[in-house]
């Protein structure tokens, strides 16, 4: 570990700003590629009021990929259906092609505990009530300004990524625009004891509001609800328990008990999206660079997956098994989901402010597309869970599967799957040929030599596929692919990927 104060042993150190569940994934994936992390956070101790309470199908997956899943599927509460908009129809999670399809209802503050627990077993540092404060920048380190309890220092990193929130002092002090727009919509969230509870899972909506209402492990509930007198740009003040009583009542025709709240909060639909997610030796993750207005529970599960695209890139950046150029495809391939991330969340907040007639009339025609079209129901389901995230080759030619997320393939001669397999420091090889002769060892690459075990259709003709440590398929080639380089040592593409650390080829065979 770095001690406070002093520079970092070597060039293989990040600095990370910001402790919650994106910058903890972050620093766990470093840590088990051998890098030195800190994790410099402002709060004494984790916030108990909890934010996100979803973790959705493929952050469960990401996980899995690192064994760190079992102890959230023993604690969460599994939802295998998912709102969108409020609409009285769900989102059905049970077709998913996942170990995972359904929904973990488990509150932010615990995902932070386990993550944290998982963070610091495998070597992390991480000091909380320290700040940092801004940054220097020369061509080989950055050094990173911490203000701390006992007055200010510094720490010497090679990379400093900014996990640290919608605010984020890293993205301002780095000169990253933040473009985006206002907020239009004041959304009312509170934490309350209810002596009447509804229905599990129950929600309403109609021309006066929405209301939904989520029990919580501590026997509160959370209530959520949008009105007419939510379409403001002007802020009335802060929430209070009488004005949640009566919007809850307007909607649902009872306030349920309400009382004793533990969290009363405002929230807006301001939406913004960083401009670079890279520049130089700084990177930002997460609420560092997308804000929006909180539907479907996805923001969380996004910034973990941000994390899980950087942290093996700087793995095999610092490590010496990748140039640096690797680094700029974290921005090429992350900022376009948070482009989607702002199209999908502005299309929601339409949908869940929309209290005329007419509007009713669309959240009902949508409604029953999603009961009555089930091919319309998965793309959507999977769209929000993460699942759809494909990064594409820039080469036409490249096969289909490049860049799509690999499933949990069960694999012939050994009793483990895929995700089990996949390691932050190394590209995995399934080597599908009769007779293996693929199998060759080179840094920074594991191999798996034999036939699949019922794979799923798309992968049924394949010849050898390359899949990188955030589990996306990085090169694929078929069986009826030309085998010439294919055996080779010299100028394979899936070699060239691994040598080079490129995100992944355009080729479709050797």
């Amino acid at each position: 570990m770095v001690k406070l104060g002093e520079k970092s042993a070597g060039d293989r150190h990040v600095v990370i700003a910001g402790g919650g569940p994106v910058g903890l994934w972050l620093a766990a994936e470093l840590r088990l590629g051998g890098i030195s992390v800190t994790v410099v956070e402002e709060r004494t101790e984790i916030d108990r009021r909890s934010k996100a309470l979803t973790v959705h199908p493929r952050t469960i997956e990401i996980l899995a990929s690192r064994g760190a899943h079992r102890p959230f599927l023993a604690e969460g509460l599994t939802i295998p259906f998912g709102h969108f908009a409020m609409l009285d129809d769900r989102l059905d999670f049970r077709e998913l092609d996942t170990p995972f399809p359904y929904t973990l209802f488990l509150p932010q503050a615990r995902t932070e505990e386990l993550l944290q627990e998982h963070a610091l077993g495998l070597g992390a540092s991480i000091v909380r009530g320290h700040r940092v404060t801004g940054f220097t920048e020369t061509g080989r380190a950055v050094t990173v300004q911490v203000t701390g309890p006992d007055g200010a220092y510094e720490i010497e990193g090679a990379y400093l990524v900014g996990c640290d929130g919608t605010g984020s002092t890293v993205r301002t002090a780095a000169g990253i625009d933040f473009p985006g727009t206002p907020s239009t919509v004041l959304g009312r969230l509170g934490d309350v004891i209810l002596d009447n509870p509804p229905p599990s899972g129950f929600s309403s909506f109609r021309d006066q509001g929405g209301v939904m209402v989520a029990p919580l492990p501590d026997g509160r509930f959370r209530i959520v609800g949008v009105g007419p007198d939510s379409l403001t740009a002007e802020w009335p003040g802060d929430l209070t328990l009488d004005e949640l009583r009566r919007s809850t009542a307007a909607v649902a025709g009872d306030d349920f008990g309400m009382r004793d709240p533990s969290w009363l909060s405002r929230f807006g639909n301001a939406t913004r999206l960083a401009a670079e997610y890279r520049r130089g030796r700084v990177l930002l993750a997460g609420d560092a660079t997308h804000q929006h207005f909180p539907t479907g529970g996805v923001g969380m599960n996004v910034g973990i997956q941000d994390a899980h695209n950087l942290g093996w890139k700087l793995t095999a950046t610092l490590n010496g098994h990748s140039p640096e150029a690797l680094l700029d495809t974290y921005h090429a391939e992350r900022h376009p989901v948070g482009s989607q991330l702002m199209e999908h969340s502005r299309a929601q907040t339409a949908l869940m402010t929309t209290f005329t007639p007419e509007g009713l009339d669309l959240r009902a025609l949508f409604s029953g597309m999603l009961a009555t079209q089930p091919a319309f129901n998965l793309a959507l389901a999977e769209r929000l869970t993460g699942l759809a995230v494909r990064y594409p080759s820039t080469d036409p030619a490249a096969h289909p599967l490049t860049g799509t997320r690999a499933p949990d393939l069960a694999l012939t001669g050994t009793d483990k799957r895929l995700f089990e397999l996949l390691r932050p420091d190394a590209h995995l090889l399934l080597d599908l040929t009769p007779d293996g002769t693929l199998d060759r060892p080179t840094q920074g690459l594991a191999v798996h030599a034999g036939p699949l075990d019922r794979p799923p259709a798309a992968w049924r003709e394949l010849r050898a596929a390359l899949i990188r440590p955030d589990g996306h398929v990085a090169w694929a080639a078929q069986r009826d692919d030309t085998a010439e380089g294919m055996h080779s040592t010299q100028g394979s593409p899936w070699r060239k990927i691994v040598e080079t650390g490129s995100g992944q080829s355009g080729e479709r065979n050797g």
